[in-house]
């Protein structure tokens, strides 16, 4: 699964006409504390996510098994909008 930020759109007039009626939308990966990684992603979007909006998204034969995306030819799907990023503190001191 692929964090990452909605940071713009793709407008394709012509396309697989198994893509009509898809939103397509541009991700760029983050990590957990939300500081931004190299490289972007195209997705196809299956729950509606907006600009700026922080999203877990899949690629390769998962993407495929996303609502609306099964026998498409998509690598990269947007599966959930998230609402907040929880990482447990570390550990001080020495391990056993």
């Amino acid at each position: 699964m692929i964090l990452a930020r909605v940071v713009g759109t793709v407008v394709a007039t012509r396309k697989d006409p198994r893509l009509e009626g898809k939103k397509l939308l541009i991700l760029k990966p983050v990590s957990p504390q939300g500081k931004e990684e190299a490289g972007y992603v195209v997705a196809v979007d299956t729950v509606s996510a907006g600009s700026r909006e922080l999203v877990i998204a899949v690629s390769g034969s998962s993407a495929r098994m996303a609502e609306g995306c099964k026998d498409h030819p998509v690598d990269t799907a947007i599966i959930g909008i998230v609402d907040q990023v929880s990482l447990d503190e570390p550990r001080s001191g020495k391990q056993s």
